[in-house]
């Protein structure tokens, strides 16, 4: 028996339902359902619903990380367990969303698939990378933290009415490429998500742009 598979049978057995009473796990579970409303006015065409969804799904998200470094009494079943959710759920909300948003912007030609593709290649690469060697000596990442993909484009299709949906599809493109390479970079960057003032702003941040999308809906 390996030393992995060792450390494995050390934790408690506990049904595996028993892990979403967990209220990070919690969190991250509506972010999932955030995401998946996402993607389903993205696929419909309703981007402004689409927008809302993605930007909220990164606020749970960054909710999750904030309430489990505050709780007292969450074990290390729950805590390992939230974290390959967490790995999971990020490759999905900010690796596959984004590039669907692309696609179904581009009338899902089939000359933008390799831009989808490199972004789920390198959004799979960069959450491996981190979830192997975690922060770097500085406390700081190695390339862009991949939630920063969905803040980005949410951001930059605020602007959508001032082109032709052709050429903002290209423009979306750009951006999600080059999105994808600082992913993969070595560039360093601050946790943003550790920081409760960062997540203050980000709250103003969701609920402006909820708002300013919300409006476009009316």
């Amino acid at each position: 028996m390996t030393t992995k598979n060792a450390k494995a049978l050390d934790l408690p057995t506990r049904p595996i339902l028993s892990y979403i009473k967990d209220l990070p796990n919690l969190c991250s579970l509506a972010g999932l359902g955030c995401t998946l409303l996402a993607i389903y006015f993205i696929i419909t065409g309703v981007y402004a619903a689409a927008m809302i969804g993605m930007i909220w799904a990164v606020a749970f998200d960054w909710a999750d990380g904030l309430i489990a470094r505050r709780m007292k009494g969450r074990t290390g079943a729950d805590s390992k367990f939230g974290g390959q959710l967490d790995l999971l759920i990020d490759i999905v909300s900010y690796g596959v969303t984004p590039a669907l948003l692309i696609l179904s912007y581009a009338n899902f030609h089939p000359a933008f698939l390799p831009v989808a593709f490199v972004m789920l290649v390198f959004g799979a690469i960069r959450l491996s990378y981190f979830s192997t060697f975690g922060l770097s000596d500085d406390a700081k990442y190695t390339g862009l933290a991949i939630d920063n993909n969905s803040i980005s484009l949410v951001f930059i299709l605020i602007f959508a009415g001032f082109f032709e949906r052709p050429v903002f599809a290209i423009v979306l493109a750009i951006s999600g490429l080059c999105l994808a390479i600082l992913n993969v970079s070595q560039i360093k960057t601050p946790k943003l998500s550790g920081n409760p003032r960062n997540v203050v702003l980000l709250a103003i941040y969701t609920l402006t742009v909820s708002a300013i999308y919300g409006w476009s809906l009316l």
